[in-house]
């Protein structure tokens, strides 16, 4: 291997870190941001939803974020072509979902209640794919896994999990009107977006938690260093 084809594949290992701790830095932080500053500014108001944050003071963090979200997926590149294109479909879904707000709860106008089933779509496209991400493609294994990798697929399913059944009940508690008055969309959004963040801030090693040592990743992999695309 010469200078110059290592000097390559290190920058291409941070920038796949860079990605992935932008991605889970964003899905720890934004419903954070938008509860608590709409809470605060400017005058208490919780929101019904994550997504009425289009309707609040924080727009422009609610869209800017998901955008970003959105742009970091489609430029993310994994194991092989079926990352690529699950991170392309959910980050269509994350830009789809900014750009069309849902619809306001009262006096909505037939484009609004449109651009909501467009956003509404686009949003459930972009968590299907996050549970994809982290049931089927995060937990793979390129040979036997280190003991921190073991760990990491436990995070990435358990996330996944905690996605799926937040969507099932955001699905439930939309549609049957259930425990309307105690903001369940707000909440079970908010826990699946918090969930995505953690699996992609374990996948880009934000806090060094979970990570393999280099003694570890060469033993289990034949004595050479991992791969950039393994989780």
């Amino acid at each position: 291997m010469t200078v110059a084809t290592s000097s390559s594949e290190v920058a291409l290992v941070h920038s796949y870190l860079f990605l992935r701790r932008a991605v889970g830095v964003i899905g720890l932080a934004l419903p954070v941001v938008l509860i608590v500053g709409n809470l605060i500014w400017p005058h208490g108001m919780l929101l019904d939803s994550i997504s009425a944050a289009y309707y609040s003071p924080l727009r422009a963090v609610f869209i800017g974020s998901l955008s970003a979200v959105g742009v970091f997926l489609v430029s993310y590149r994994g194991y092989g072509r079926i990352d690529d294109v699950t991170g392309d479909i959910a980050g269509i879904g994350a830009i789809g979902a900014a750009l069309f707000p849902t619809a306001p709860l009262v006096g909505a106008s037939a484009a609004q209640k449109l651009a909501g089933l467009l956003h509404d779509g686009f949003a459930g496209v972009f968590f299907v794919a996050l549970v994809v991400f982290c049931l089927f493609l995060f937990p793979r294994n390129d040979g036997a896994p280190t003991p921190a990798k073991q760990e990491r697929d436990v995070v990435y399913r358990t996330t996944g999990v905690i996605i799926l059944v937040a969507i099932v009940l955001l699905g439930i508690a939309k549609f049957t009107g259930a425990v309307a008055g105690l903001h369940p969309q707000l909440w079970l959004e908010t826990i699946a977006i918090l969930a995505f963040g953690i699996a992609w801030a374990v996948k880009g090693e934000t806090l060094g938690v979970l990570r393999d040592r280099v003694d570890e990743m060469r033993s289990a992999n034949g004595g050479t260093q991992q791969s950039a695309a393994v989780g």
